[in-house]
């Protein structure tokens, strides 16, 4: 019986790797690094290729574990407060793929909101699920998509009590969350799912002066990108489970089609010592993480930068509540006459890199594997380039940027299901003259993949816009057949 001062994957890999007199005549074909290149070994050096192995007896089947991926999850489990959790190779994305295969099939309604990333679209796209798009409290003055409250989703229920699922995003990419709780005891007066997109939130169980955690609000499925803000390989991410609302052999069906048949025991193991890391040392990480942002918040703002805070009074909330990860560093740069994109652009060249660039906006992540050097370095950087552009006028005294924002909250018409439209003959037109049709393309606006145009959906002159001005400002646009934006894909009428 293992416990959390165990980390039962991570030593299997390590006995492997030390193995030495070992004929291998399996995948992959750099046969524990013997293959490899000078290239790979000056880049990567030797031994991470002696742990980059196959499903070996000693090492467990992802898809049927017995023994040392069924106790890592077991302790994934324990930790982050769930009943079950699966291991995934694939990102969140295979994750919310599966959740809306698990919970949803088609012509099933799901309601989903509009911030949500475009790994929702795929899950519709497989399940066929439709959805009920729903419209996330909205923050004018910092264009900020915030989230989702409990009497909203309340009302999208009482017109669509057929529904099947509801998709929540919380954290957002800035660090916002939606009171989960509140929400969650709506959802099970329907006694459906409470499905939470919590990519950028798994580091919420592990200390309590950040946001309450999604299972510990009660939600069904909740999906965690470990290595967003935790010690884990890119790419590697968890599913939790608690509850009945959840059919688990449907989930687990899911997850065998969502992900590598030939996953990677490197993100494996890094998610296994991930968990291991935070059990064992997670509350001093995280209060040195917070000391750090709240370091640079303070100065930040000393030097006249506004700085994301949903608990200041004034604050655009319109009566929600919401809370805010303050490991998450989101600050205006609109009142220096420049774009969060220039900005950001700028800031690189001083060797500071955000997260995330939008119009008038920069989000950084400050996590564990973040120093006082660098905190320093950021608060340099920022205030370099106040001196550098002057004085800063007071908030909204600026250049007008129109009306574009990161994520437009209007909601489409009726359209058809993503899965009807994928599959659905297309042909190309000017961009003028697609307005009115239904779109072929998914197209989002990337980081942070928050889809603007869905399959299906009618493209409307707001959205056009909205897309021109992300493009001229220096944002990039996913999912454009023509990448000047000249021309749309639309769907052939019959």
């Amino acid at each position: 019986m293992f416990s959390q001062l165990h980390a039962p994957l991570v030593q299997a890999l390590h006995n492997c790797g030390l193995r030495q007199d070992h004929a291998a005549f399996y995948a992959p074909g750099h046969k524990r690094g013997q293959g490899v290149s000078s290239l790979h070994r000056r880049v990567f050096g030797d031994d991470i290729f002696r742990v980059d192995v196959p499903e070996l007896p000693e090492l467990d089947d992802l898809f049927a574990p017995e023994s040392v991926i069924l106790a890592a999850q077991q302790l994934a489990a324990e930790a982050f407060g769930a009943e079950q959790t699966w291991f995934l190779v694939n990102g969140s994305t295979c994750g919310v793929e599966a959740a809306l295969l698990a919970t949803c099939g088609p012509g099933d309604q799901v309601l989903v909101p509009r911030n949500a990333h475009q790994s929702v679209l795929s899950g519709l796209i497989l399940s066929g699920a439709m959805p009920v798009w729903m419209a996330p409290v909205y923050d004018p003055d910092w264009q900020l998509a915030l989230g989702m409250t409990a009497s909203a989703i309340a009302a999208t229920l009482r017109q669509h009590p057929a529904a099947k699922a509801v998709v929540v995003v919380s954290p957002t990419y800035e660090g916002v969350c939606s009171d989960i709780a509140a929400i969650a005891e709506v959802v099970h007066g329907y006694d459906l799912p409470l499905i939470v997109d919590a990519a950028h939130g798994p580091h919420f169980a592990f200390h309590d002066q950040l946001p309450p955690s999604a299972l510990s609000g009660g939600a069904d499925i909740v999906i965690h990108s470990a290595h967003k803000v935790l010690a884990a390989f890119t790419q590697a991410a968890l599913i939790h489970v608690q509850g009945s609302r959840c059919d688990r052999t449907r989930l687990g069906m899911a997850l065998r089609m969502t992900q590598s048949s030939s996953p990677s025991y490197l993100l494996l193991g890094s998610l296994d010592a991930a968990r291991h890391q935070m059990v064992n040392e997670g509350e001093k990480l995280m209060e040195h993480t917070l000391a750090l942002a709240h370091s640079a918040r303070c100065q930040l703002r000393d030097s006249g930068l506004s700085v994301l805070d949903v608990s200041e009074d004034g604050f655009g909330l319109h009566g929600a509540r919401f809370q805010q990860d303050y490991t998450r560093l989101t600050v205006d740069v609109s009142a220096l006459g420049i774009t969060g994109f220039a900005a950001d652009a700028w800031l690189h060249g001083w060797g500071v890199t955000a997260e995330l660039p939008t119009l008038d906006q920069l989000t950084f992540i400050v996590s564990l594997g973040n120093s006082v050097q660098d905190i320093e370095r950021l608060v340099q950087g920022l205030r370099h380039l106040v001196n550098q552009l002057g004085q800063l006028p007071a908030r909204g005294a600026v250049v007008d940027h129109g009306d574009w924002s990161q994520v437009d909250v209007g909601l489409p018409g009726a359209g058809m299901s993503p899965r009807e439209a994928f599959f659905a003959s297309t042909a190309t037109c000017a961009v003028e003259d697609a307005i009115g049709r239904l779109s072929a393309d998914v197209v989002c606006i990337y980081p942070p993949g928050i889809p603007q145009l869905m399959p299906g959906e009618p493209i409307t002159q707001r959205v056009i816009h909205t897309l021109k001005m992300a493009q001229a400002a220096g944002a990039h646009l996913s999912g454009l057949a023509d990448p000047t934006l000249q021309t749309l894909r639309i769907l052939q009428p019959g």
